[in-house]
C-alpha cells in the first residue's frame, strides 16, 4: 500500500498543498481531480521524489525508502522522433545496464502482449496519437514497476482516441499488475478508470472529497448511462463548483 500522511508543500512563502492524506492499494486506480493550479503535479513530483518532503511522509509497504520504486508517465508521450519503436521501448532498460540482447526480448515481448508487434520498426512520426500514447505505456512497462503514476496521460488525445485509450488502459493495467495515481481534471474520466477518487481543491490545495467508486459491472460504453455513474458525476461537479 501506498500511504501520503499530512503532507504539505511550499515554494519560498507560497504555500502549494496543505496536509495532504491519502492511501492506495496494491492493483488499485486512485485519481487525483481537481483544476489547474490545485498542486496536483507538485504532489506527483513528491510522490516520484522528484521534490524533497518538506512536510509530512510518504510510504510504500511501510517504508519511506521509495526513490526507484515508482514510474511516472507524462501527458506528453515523450518519444523520441530518431528511434524506432522498439529502440523507443528498450530504452529504460539500457538506462539500467540490461544487456542489449536481454533488453530486445524483453521488449518484444511486450510488443506482442500489447498488441504492438507490427508496428515495432515504425518511427513515432508514423502513429497516431493512440498508438504513440501505447507506447509510452509499454515503454513505462519495460521499468517493471508495480506503481505508476500517470500526470493526464490521456489528457492530449482526441475524444474517440481518448475513449478507446480508456478501455485499452482498463484491460491492460491488471495485466501489468500496476497500482495507479491518476491526475485528472475530467470527471467522466476519473469515474471511468477509478477505484477511488480524490477532489484536491484550493490555495493551497487540500483533500474536499474522498469517494469511493461502486459501479455496477457492465459494458464500457454503457457506463456513464448508469443512475450511480451519474449520481457520483453530480457529487463530483458539485464539490468542484464550491472551491
Amino acid at each position: 500500500m501506498l500511504v501520503i500522511q499530512h503532507l504539505s508543500h511550499h515554494y519560498g512563502d507560497y504555500q502549494v498543498l496543505d496536509d495532504i492524506n491519502l492511501t492506495v492499494e496494491n492493483h488499485q486506480t486512485v485519481a487525483i481531480l481537481g483544476t489547474s493550479g490545485v498542486g496536483k503535479t507538485t504532489l506527483f513530483n513528491l510522490i516520484a521524489s522528484n521534490l524533497a518532503i518538506q512536510t509530512g511522509c510518504i510510504e510504500i509497504d511501510g517504508t519511506t525508502d521509495i526513490k526507484g520504486r515508482i514510474s511516472y508517465m507524462l501527458q506528453k508521450d515523450m518519444l523520441f522522433s530518431h528511434k524506432t519503436v522498439l529502440e523507443n521501448i528498450v530504452l529504460p532498460l539500457q538506462i539500467q545496464g540490461v544487456a542489449q540482447s536481454v533488453a530486445i526480448e524483453k521488449a518484444e515481448k511486450l510488443l506482442e502482449e500489447f498488441g504492438l508487434a507490427r508496428w515495432r520498426d515504425y518511427y513515432p512520426r508514423a502513429l497516431s496519437g493512440g498508438m504513440r500514447q501505447r507506447v509510452a505505456f509499454l515503454r513505462t512497462a519495460c521499468f517493471e514497476r508495480e506503481w505508476v503514476l500517470l500526470d493526464e496521460a490521456f489528457g492530449a488525445l482526441d475524444a474517440m482516441t481518448r475513449r478507446n485509450m480508456h478501455e485499452w488502459f482498463r484491460s491492460y493495467r491488471k495485466q501489468m499488475g500496476w497500482s495507479t495515481l491518476l491526475i485528472t481534471h475530467d470527471v467522466e474520466e476519473a469515474l471511468q478508470l477509478a477505484d477511488k477518487i480524490y477532489v484536491v481543491g484550493g490555495k493551497p490545495g487540500r483533500i474536499l472529497l474522498e469517494l469511493k467508486v461502486e459501479l455496477p459491472q457492465t459494458d464500457f460504453e454503457e457506463m456513464v448511462f448508469q443512475p450511480e455513474f451519474l449520481a457520483y458525476k453530480r457529487e463530483l461537479l458539485r464539490v468542484l463548483s464550491v472551491q
